[in-house]
């Protein structure tokens, strides 16, 4: 083991990697998200804590407060949608020809939906903090602010990609019609602008 490197990221991919279903794509969409949080509060909380921004430092403070809350949130889910993913593993194992199987089936599928649905609204959120942060963050600290706009991105459409294979199975449903609709309206907002974030860092780390 290296010597500082944190074990529980090491362990966490190695479980990714193996050949259990969990943790699986919304897992690792759920710790997307979180590293994207974490570095918008490093951004702020660094920049707050110098003498020269101090006329920042109250908005920057909340900035902080909510992107420690996005980031637990989002590594809780974690666990919650691994255990959401079992109901739907054994209802697939279901005989067919059971009635009530297509019932436990839609319930599990529905359920299995809502780890991912809020990691998508916890990764839009984050966005809108790093928005923030491109524009009162220290120069110094704009890489990291233009690295966690590119990781809340992709947690955005992890977690919408996780969400579309369950609903998928579901043509026709009302309730995973509303889901599809909601998917499809926050991803067509939020990764553009997670995307004009990570793209105009990138223009002033380039000087364009």
């Amino acid at each position: 083991m290296d010597e500082g490197f944190p074990t529980g990221v090491r362990d966490f991919t190695a479980a990714l990697a193996s050949s259990a279903p969990t943790p699986g794509g919304g897992g690792a969409a759920a710790l997307c998200g979180a590293l994207a949080a974490a570095l918008c509060a490093m951004a702020s909380r660094l920049t707050a804590g110098r003498k020269k921004y101090a006329d920042r430092a109250q908005e920057l403070g909340r900035i902080v407060t909510d992107a420690d809350a996005l980031r637990e949130r989002l590594l809780t889910l974690i666990g919650e949608d691994a255990e959401n993913f079992a109901p739907l593993a054994n209802a697939y194992s279901l005989p067919k020809d059971d009635p009530a199987t297509a019932g436990t089936l839609r319930r599990a599928t529905l359920n299995a939906c809502r780890a991912p649905m809020e990691m998508l609204r916890c990764a839009c959120e984050t966005i809108e903090l790093l928005e923030r942060a491109r524009e009162l963050s220290s120069p110094l600290l704009l890489s990291d602010v233009g690295c966690g706009a590119s990781l809340a991105r992709a947690a955005a459409e992890c977690a919408a990609i996780n969400v579309r294979v369950n609903t998928r199975s579901l043509p026709g449903d009302p309730e995973s019609m509303v889901l599809e609709e909601e998917v499809g309206r926050l991803a067509a907002e939020y990764l553009p602008r997670a995307e004009a974030v990570s793209a105009s860092v990138t223009r002033w780390l380039l000087r364009l």
